[in-house]
């Protein structure tokens, strides 16, 4: 059955570049490469030629989210899946394929009215390696596991984003179950996977914006100390201090972006388990911190 393979890319608008470009080389560690436009610019993480476009347009939100399929024959099989299931999907001009350096892309909302794409054919840029923006013990975690995974805004409950979700051949569950003092029922997390990394996509947290997080794993656990460090020594705030997820097993911290969302930084997540469980709280850790992230979305904001 056709299904996405990754999550490949996404765009951010974005109330001020220079903050972002420094926010991004200097704390995240990410390589800036300025755009064709002078409020636009793109960052690596790996040999691709960017995972991530930041446009100066002043929504400080997600602007779309790019899933990859295999090949020609699956982005086909895809759009015929899309279209029979009633979805509206337009297929991209070579002109906006060419935007997102891709050979094809189709775009559509899902039923939250989250901007989403689907492309294939990359562009990989193997003679231009990848360049950190600030000194690195290793590398970013992307491979097979696409650029990591983000809690997206839903608004028509779980049922109805399972199903859509399921379309893209996704598959996951309720994973989080958090009991709160005085609240009738527990707060529910759901996670959705594609490929072997724990889950890409997750839904639950409270819909201020389309995006909740963004996590992206580094190869080597010095590499979240040192964000850490490198964090506490500058004006940005640490939103949920460091700890590790019961479900997906990574170390892990979150802090603010410029933008006024979380960036979660993470270190050794285990694969993909493709069976269902859930938990009540986090391994250990992942306080969040008073004044800066409402105590309601607790540790399970992974």
């Amino acid at each position: 059955m056709v299904q996405v393979t990754e999550l490949g890319y996404l765009g951010l608008g974005v109330s001020s570049l220079a903050d972002w470009k420094n926010f991004a080389a200097n704390i995240v560690g990410l390589e800036v490469v300025d755009g064709a436009a002078p409020d636009e610019c793109y960052l690596r993480m790996d040999n691709w030629h960017h995972r991530i476009i930041l446009k100066e347009d002043g929504t400080d939100d997600l602007s779309y989210l790019g899933f990859r399929v295999a090949g020609v024959e699956e982005f086909r099989q895809m759009h015929k899946k899309l279209v029979d299931a009633g979805v509206k999907v337009r297929i991209g001009t070579p002109e906006e394929a060419d935007e997102r350096h891709v050979l094809e892309i189709m775009k559509f909302e899902d039923p939250s009215e989250n901007p989403l794409e689907i492309f294939h054919g990359p562009h990989v840029q193997a003679d231009f390696p990848f360049h950190p923006g600030r000194r690195m013990h290793g590398r970013f975690k992307t491979g097979a596991g696409g650029l990591g995974h983000l809690i997206l805004r839903e608004t028509v409950g779980f049922e109805k984003t399972y199903e859509f979700f399921k379309l893209l051949g996704m598959r996951g569950s309720v994973e989080y179950k958090i009991p709160l003092p005085g609240a009738p029922k527990p707060i529910e997390l759901m996670f959705m996977h594609c490929n072997e990394r724990d889950h890409t996509v997750a839904f639950g947290a409270p819909p201020n914006k389309r995006i909740n997080h963004l996590m992206l794993e580094y190869e080597t656990l010095d590499d979240v100390g040192l964000t850490y460090e490198l964090v506490q020594r500058s004006d940005v705030k640490v939103g949920i201090a460091p700890g590790r997820h019961a479900n997906d097993h990574m170390y892990s911290f979150y802090y603010m972006t410029p933008s006024g969302w979380m960036l979660e930084s993470g270190w050794g997540a285990r694969a993909a388990t493709h069976q269902s469980e859930y938990y009540q709280r986090d391994t250990y850790g992942h306080d969040p911190q008073e004044g800066v992230v409402n105590s309601d979305m607790g540790a399970a904001a992974d």
